[in-house]
């Protein structure tokens, strides 16, 4: 599944080692965030991308 634009919530919460319902609820707030700036979103995923600047802090210098 690594090569999907999203993550899904069974795939987050495995990556970091959380119950599957934190993940639903990271992605939520993540999602909002990304509604905020006006992008599409999709329940219960989010972009891939977003995760890993969120998480890893990717794209920040």
């Amino acid at each position: 599944m690594a090569n999907s634009i999203f993550i899904k919530a069974d795939e987050l919460a495995k990556e970091l080692d959380i119950s599957q319902g934190l993940a639903y609820k990271m992605i939520a707030q993540w999602n909002e965030e990304l509604k905020a700036k006006g992008y599409t979103t999709v329940g219960g995923r989010v972009s891939r991308r977003y995760y890993q600047e969120k998480i890893y802090g990717a794209g920040e210098e």
